[in-house]
């Protein structure tokens, strides 16, 4: 078993890249931490450090043992505070990993208000992470509830889901522009435009399913510029430099200069997934998820389980 003490002096033996800095920073003399540093290597049987007179350098190894360490102490570290809340009675607080889009579209503020409402003392972290990164906190205990993309597979023997959110997709044109007033828009309208695409950060396939429902409607998008998230797209078509799509629950963010219309005929929708452990470790949780798909419900119409 390694010793949480070596490891937080490896990591500041390696962030000072001098034994004598670190032993100072620690609060201890060089030897013992040589000797430390020199044991963790024999526990491992790796070499860690390239050693000189004027300084010591981790090698490619320790680079990789030094990611994974300072995640291992902040886990630790959470674990600690978990603990102390535990034992103030807190009941743990709440550790929640969001994608943008669930703080943008309402659906995460709106369930946190409601649960400080009847408990207010509860503390609360919030982890803006990609969806796999999510998962894989769930699956490791270090993640209470997600909100992602995509969904666990439905036969995941770890995980639940319940989708919150299936945003329709609105039109959002400059105004001043031909189409801004037209009563009716028809997709041979849009098969000219100049067209702001988002490059999701999660993966390819929101942009090719939108791509997809597009052809499917009569018409390929001609894209002549990317953003990184939607409010970024929407500066853009406000400067007028083309249009876009954008989520229905975001239009209250919409910046001066934008009109939004409907597409009635656009099969595409963004969802967005709360997801769990099928083991509930504490009441909180379950109350938070319950929150959650209850809040998401009442505002955006009926959610689906995984």
């Amino acid at each position: 078993m390694l010793d949480i003490r070596q490891l937080q002096y490896f990591v500041a033996v390696a962030e000072e890249e001098h034994v004598g800095r670190a032993a100072e920073r620690l609060h201890i003399s060089q030897s013992p931490l040589s000797r430390q540093i020199a044991q963790l290597e024999e526990k491992l049987g790796l070499v860690l450090f390239e050693r000189s007179q004027q300084r010591i350098r981790l090698t490619r190894d320790g680079r990789t043992f030094l990611a994974e360490t300072r995640a291992l102490l902040t886990h630790a570290n959470r674990l600690e505070s978990l603990g102390r809340r535990l034992g103030r009675g807190d009941e743990g607080g709440l550790c929640i990993g969001y994608l943008e889009y669930a703080m943008h579209s309402g659906v995460l503020p709106n369930a946190l208000r409601e649960l400080r409402e009847g408990r207010p003392a509860v503390h609360i972290a919030l982890y803006n992470q990609q969806s796999d990164v999510q998962l894989e906190g769930l699956r490791q205990r270090s993640l209470d509830i997600a909100l992602v993309c995509e969904p666990p597979q439905p036969d995941d023997p770890d995980l639940e889901a319940a989708q919150v959110l299936n945003d329709p997709m609105l039109l959002a044109v400059p105004k001043g522009h031909p189409l801004a007033e037209k009563q009716v828009i028809e997709p041979a309208d849009l098969a000219e435009q100049r067209w702001i695409g988002v490059k999701h950060k999660e993966s390819a396939l929101r942009h090719d399913t939108l791509i997809a429902a597009c052809a499917k409607a009569g018409f390929i998008p001609t894209i002549s510029m990317e953003a990184t998230e939607p409010l970024a797209a929407l500066g853009l078509v406000a400067a007028g430099l083309g249009v876009t799509t954008v989520q229905q629950s975001l239009r209250h963010q919409t910046p001066e200069g934008v009109m939004l219309r409907e597409l009635s005929w656009l099969t595409y929708r963004t969802p967005l997934w709360a997801a769990w452990h099928k083991i509930n470790l504490r009441p909180l949780v379950e109350e938070f998820r319950k929150t959650l798909v209850r809040s998401s419900s009442e505002s955006h119409g009926s959610a689906t389980t995984s």
